[in-house]
Parts: C-alpha cells; structure tokens; sequence
C-alpha cells in the first residue's frame, strides 16, 4: 500500500494519520453540516451504536471540531492536548492487534505481554513525538463518505472517505476496522494510498531482527526509536 511520495506529503503524514485515527475514537453522533467548527456545540456524550461509515463520519466531524474549538486552549496548554489525543486515540484503536501486524513475522511466537509492550511503546511515542503538530492541521473541512466495503467474509470492513478541502484535492482516507467485543475498532489508517500499519512494518522491520521485541520497546520509550513517517 506504501506509494512513493514527496517529502511534503511524508511530514504531513502522521498528523493526518492521528486526526483521522482520533475520527472514530469516541463514538457520537453529531451533523456532517454543523456550523463552522470554532463555534460548534461540541458533545461529549459518547456511544458506540451504529455502522462503521456512520462511526466514521460522525466522529470525523466531532474530533475536528473539537480540535477547532479548543486551539486557543491547546495552544497554550500542551498537557491538554496531550491527555485529549491519547484519550481519544485509545478509546477505539486497537493498538495491540495494530501493534501485532506492525511487527509482522516478528510476532510469530512473541507473547502476548511483548505484543502489548510493542504496541504501547510505539503508540506512546507517536502521540508524544506528533501529537502537537494537530495544532497546524486544518481542521475546517468536511468528510464524505465514499464506500463501505467488506473483506475476508465480513471479518474486516473498509470504510473509504475523503477529507473535502476549501482549497485543495480530497484528501482520500481509508480505515480498515474490525469487531473486538461487539464494538467496532480501528486498526489500520490508510492516507493517501500510504498505510500506518505497513510504513511502520518497515521501520521497525531492521530494528526488529537485531534486538528483541522487549528491548525495541525499551528504546522506543527512551526516545532511542522514533516513530518516523519518512521511512519507506
């Protein structure tokens, strides 16, 4: 899924990443045509009813609108910032079976208390290292939905979108999710044809097959890894 892309478009890539992986992290219902996002009504009631494209486009416009809303705040107090984005970020991703296909053939006979050391440590060092560049994302723009699709007999659906722009092209965005305990979970994030789960596979595929899982996450921790986009 990786295409090869200008380095623009790979400094970009992790913030979009994040907000489009924020869309579904706390499901609520709210209009695709709300006013304009800095003076949007923003709920925080959440729930976890409805269709995976109905997720999508209702937490696309909940979290961006959030996001708008509270730039003032966030600006100033990066603490906030960062307590909202790894809430949201981990109420509905599943980072451990996102941190499982990150490793890939590495996981094969890896416990599960290395997987969810990996997975952590690498989320972590994500929302830490790009977690504030949301504060540069345009948040005022509308998500479409395109299409709501299937895979592997109903066990994956991929729910197609574009993230409208007043003053550029559609930004395509793709979420792959699956079922894990009757609620609808994110585990892959597709922008513009490059995957979070398979950019990150390569990363770490070097620095998995020199050091143990347990001690990848160690570094990843300490800051010695960094979860990095440009990597292909």
């Amino acid at each position: 899924m990786i295409l090869i892309q200008s380095k623009s478009i790979h400094s970009k890539f992790l913030a979009l990443a994040i907000a489009a992986s924020l869309a579904v992290a706390a499901p609520v219902v709210v209009s695709a045509q709300a006013r304009p996002a800095a003076k949007a009504a923003v709920s925080s009631k959440a729930t976890t009813t409805g269709t995976p494209s109905q997720l999508v486009l209702a937490n696309s416009t909940r979290v961006l609108a959030t996001l708008e809303a509270r730039r003032p705040e966030f600006t100033r107090n990066r603490a906030a910032l960062s307590k909202f984005v790894a809430s949201e970020f981990g109420q509905m991703f599943d980072r451990d079976y996102a941190g499982r296909l990150v490793l890939g053939a590495h996981a094969r006979g890896a416990s599960p208390a290395d997987v969810k050391l990996f997975a952590d440590a690498l989320a972590d060092n994500l929302m830490q290292r790009h977690g504030s560049s949301l504060l540069d994302f345009n948040t005022r723009l509308r998500v479409r939905i395109k299409s709501e699709t299937a895979l592997r007999g109903g066990a994956i659906t991929k729910v197609s979108s574009e993230m409208l722009r007043a003053d550029g092209e559609p930004i395509p965005v793709d979420y792959l999710m699956h079922k894990v305990g009757g609620q609808w979970k994110v585990f892959d994030v597709i922008v513009e044809g490059i995957s979070m789960v398979q950019t990150f596979r390569n990363q770490f595929d070097g620095p998995l097959r020199r050091k143990s899982i347990a001690q990848v996450a160690a570094d990843l921790k300490a800051g010695k890894l960094q979860a990095d986009a440009s990597v292909n």
